[in-house]
């Protein structure tokens, strides 16, 4: 047995340890995409059987701030790409810089999003309006939650600027990024 082999059979990581960060956010990373694979995949059978109140829905709806909101956000995750970039070039407090600008965009998409419920209940628009606004609050409203989440790791990460920890927090933060880039078309797009 090689080396490698038994340094992967003494950690139990496998594949998950050649990837960056702390192998535990991976298998957080991967259960919540399936989490929201399932919420999309049950917005998408909702859809199917009631197509005028997803139609109706989403005419409500403010592509506008939402579309706004993707370029934030991608914006916060190159951001956090560049702050990995500068943290493995040793240069921690340039990657502190650039974790700083992904949480302060990070707390724009939040401003954005709240501004976004705060028109759409004024509206009249609520929960539990029709089967689109459930699906489509609890879907944002879970999103929102990771981006809070994610706006909590990088602020902790961003502390010590260690390679590992910016690492981790970065994976997060793209995941929160890819998800959001799947549920922009999905819930506001796609007729």
């Amino acid at each position: 047995m090689s080396t490698t082999e038994c340094e992967q059979q003494e950690t139990g990581w496998g594949i998950l340890q050649d990837l960056p960060g702390d192998p535990m956010i991976w298998v957080l990373i991967f259960s919540e995409l399936v989490a929201f694979g399932l919420f999309l995949g049950a917005f998408s059978v909702a859809r199917a059987i009631h197509p005028a109140v997803f139609e109706a829905g989403q005419a409500a709806l403010n592509s506008n701030l939402a579309g706004l909101n993707t370029v934030v956000l991608v914006s916060s995750g190159w951001a956090a790409a560049r702050a990995t970039k500068a943290a493995r070039a040793g240069e921690r407090q340039v990657a502190r810089s650039w974790i700083v600008g992904a949480i302060v965009l990070g707390g724009l998409f939040i401003a954005i999003k709240l501004a976004e419920y705060a028109e759409e209940i004024g509206g009249g628009v609520g929960l539990e309006t029709s089967p689109f606004f459930t699906l489509y609050f609890l879907l944002t409203g879970f999103h929102l939650l990771h981006v809070g989440l994610g706006i909590v790791i990088l602020a902790v990460v961003c502390r010590r600027a260690e390679i590992s920890g910016i690492e981790t927090g970065t994976a997060f933060w793209h995941m929160v990024d890819l998800v959001w880039i799947v549920m922009f078309p999905i819930l506001y797009l796609v007729r």
